[in-house]
């Protein structure tokens, strides 16, 4: 969900909110918890320099234990500091930081709950939200489907934020580590925040691809065979370095 309602105004009430509510069981950050926000931040902005997301739009997490950090609300990434540090439990509880978390924290939290997942990124990517709108599955345009699980599903719409989005999300997700939210945008997830980075602009790229080739007057994109996907997905079990 596009989370450009914020301002300084709503920076500082979030700030106010958060300290009236929450001050009791908030807690100091630990050092990994430190460092791994310094990486959600740099991927944060990360989405906002490649053009995945506009503003605020989007939302990042990594999950430290059993505290998941997140983006918080409406606030635009470049002016995230240390202090910033936002983090929830496995319950949605905020215990570290005073800025309200993301309003899509159900669908980040679905994902911690259901799959062995550290990272989850969220985005509004352009090419990816087009074909969100006319396909209910990426065609199998190519085979880097494969290192998301399979064929990339597309997760029916829901209002933004909601337990029904996210019961969605995760039906789509089922035996995959990406899907599309129709109307809406992307969700990947990974054992690191540059894995389910990475898997976000596969997808992003695999949509664009599909888009540009299927745009060609009188011409059909020719598309691979379930088959074919299959002996991808066993090579790619053995793809990099080892050791």
């Amino acid at each position: 969900m596009a989370e450009q309602r914020g301002d300084e105004r709503g920076t500082r009430d979030a700030h106010e909110g958060a300290r009236g509510t929450e001050g009791s069981r908030l807690r100091s950050a630990r050092p990994e918890e430190a460092r791994a926000w310094e990486d959600l931040v740099a991927t944060a902005r990360r989405t906002v320099s490649d053009g995945l997301v506009v503003g605020t739009s989007g939302n990042v997490s990594v999950r430290v234990g059993d505290t998941v950090l997140v983006t918080p609300s409406g606030v635009p990434y470049d002016r995230l500091a240390p202090d910033d540090l936002t983090g929830v439990d496995l319950d949605g509880r905020q215990v570290l930081g005073t800025l309200v978390p993301t309003s899509e924290l159900p669908m980040h939290l679905a994902v911690y709950r259901t799959t062995g997942a550290l990272a989850v990124v969220h985005t509004h990517a352009v090419h990816a939200t087009a074909v969100s709108t006319l396909v209910s599955e990426l065609p199998l345009i190519h085979y880097m489907a494969a290192a998301l699980g399979g064929p990339v599903r597309v997760a029916p719409y829901a209002t933004y934020g909601t337990d029904e989005l996210a019961e969605n999300m995760l039906r789509a997700l089922a035996d995959r580590s990406g899907c599309l939210l129709r109307n809406h945008g992307t969700v990947t997830h990974g054992a690191t925040l540059a894995q389910a980075y990475d898997r976000t602009a596969q997808l992003e790229w695999m949509c664009r691809l599909w888009l540009t080739a299927s745009s060609v007057p009188g011409l059909t994109p020719s598309l691979l065979s379930r088959e074919q996907l299959t002996e991808v997905e066993e090579r790619l079990r053995g793809y990099g370095q080892r050791g």
